[in-house]
């Protein structure tokens, strides 16, 4: 996918190296840079092997104890030039996030510049590639566009930024209009998350050229006001993201981009905070929104929630409901402890006469889960608007 705009920062601090004044004994599957015979050996970390193995390297000839946490904890080793390593797999093709834990402490992998962004950068990541490609995985297709803008939020009175993806078709069909799928980050993340984790533009560049996705715009604002659990999550953080959203960023895109006009062409969907976001936002406003989605929302699966409480008169209104949701869709990791309360919630839902689809895949409460998720709601919006 193009990038328009890119930004992109992390910091990991290197464990202190000693440069001798000869050349030290080189690990296998380093390199030196040409700067001479002062030059550091670069580590090559991770590495990702023909047979899905994977070798992850740490220069840290001080420490005591460094283990790998890739999928639970593994012990590293240490050679006579003070590098540890570890071999896992082979593995899945699939994106993978881990840290090294250096006596106690927990370090990003210096030797890898591919880091699980958020409002922290909290993982590094290794993407084992598949064959054929994987559906998130970058191929050989037209490719869209990403847009970063900023705009200022009428409820927080700051400015704020959010994520546009325009599909290939954007720039070449300069007549045609495009359905928009508002897209909601979980807690911990923001707006960069769905395009650069959760790899939402790849995905919809893949999937309609495969002819399995309307073409479609996809805006990807952040849902923090504060940081807190309060701030996503609460009817009152839930509301001025609200406020926001219909009062701001809908307003903007209207006016910015080659938007197709009514409810049916608009979807909104998220995960986990996000998703909460997106479910009661999303019915909350029917007038607005044809297609609601959650994955994996805590506050929807959480056994206090009551519905009538974020969507009042929602259940009492089937025959109403049903007639305007083109869809509702609700996902979850079938490991994930949020798996019961959305069964709840579909019970809840079926009691009362409203329909829905149900989507489970393999996985906790994890981007894989959220990227399948997103790929099979991808695969149902809007078509038949289009």
């Amino acid at each position: 996918m193009k990038l328009l705009i890119a930004a992109a920062g992390a910091s990991a601090c290197l464990l202190a190296a000693q440069v001798a004044t000869h050349d030290p004994p080189r690990p296998k599957n380093t390199y030196h840079s040409s700067g001479g015979a002062s030059a550091v050996a670069r580590l090559a970390s991770p590495e990702v092997r023909p047979d899905r193995t994977i070798v992850f390297r740490l220069r840290a000839p001080e420490a005591a104890h460094v283990t790998l946490s890739f999928a639970g904890s593994k012990p590293m080793s240490k050679d006579d030039a003070g590098v540890w390593s570890a071999t896992v797999g082979p593995v899945d093709p699939e994106i993978y996030q881990y840290n090294f834990v250096v006596d106690g402490v927990r370090i990003l992998d210096p030797g890898n510049p591919n880091l699980k962004n958020g409002r922290v950068p909290d993982g590094s990541i290794v993407e084992v590639p598949g064959n054929p490609p994987r559906f998130d995985e970058l191929q050989a297709v037209p490719h869209g566009a990403l847009h970063i803008r900023t705009y200022l939020s009428t409820p927080l009175k700051r400015p704020r930024k959010l994520y546009v993806y325009t599909p290939p078709q954007y720039d070449i069909e300069a007549n045609r209009r495009f359905p928009v799928l508002y897209l909601r980050h979980g807690s911990g993340d923001n707006e960069e998350n769905w395009s650069d984790t959760g790899r939402a533009g790849v995905i919809l560049d893949n999937l309609i050229a495969q002819h399995k996705a309307v073409p479609m715009i996809v805006v990807m604002p952040n849902g923090d006001t504060d940081g807190s659990w309060a701030g996503g999550s609460s009817p009152e953080g839930i509301e001025l993201l609200s406020h926001e959203l219909l009062s701001d960023i809908i307003p903007m895109i209207d006016g910015a981009y080659r938007v197709a006009h009514g409810r049916e062409n608009r979807a909104i969907t998220g995960l986990s905070m996000g998703g909460g976001q997106a479910f009661t936002i999303g019915l909350k406003h029917l007038d607005l929104f044809a297609w609601v989605g959650e994955f994996s929302s805590g506050l929807v699966s959480d056994t206090d929630f009551r519905l009538d409480k974020y969507l009042p008169g929602f259940l009492d209104r089937p025959d109403d409901v049903n007639r305007k949701l083109k869809l509702l869709f609700l996902s979850c990791g079938a490991e994930d402890p949020r798996y019961p309360g959305q069964l709840d919630l579909l019970d809840n839902l079926k009691q009362h006469n409203i329909r829905y689809v149900w989507y489970a895949s393999p996985g906790v409460h994890e981007w894989k889960v959220w990227r399948h998720a997103l790929a099979e709601f991808a695969q149902k919006v809007f078509q038949e608007a289009h």
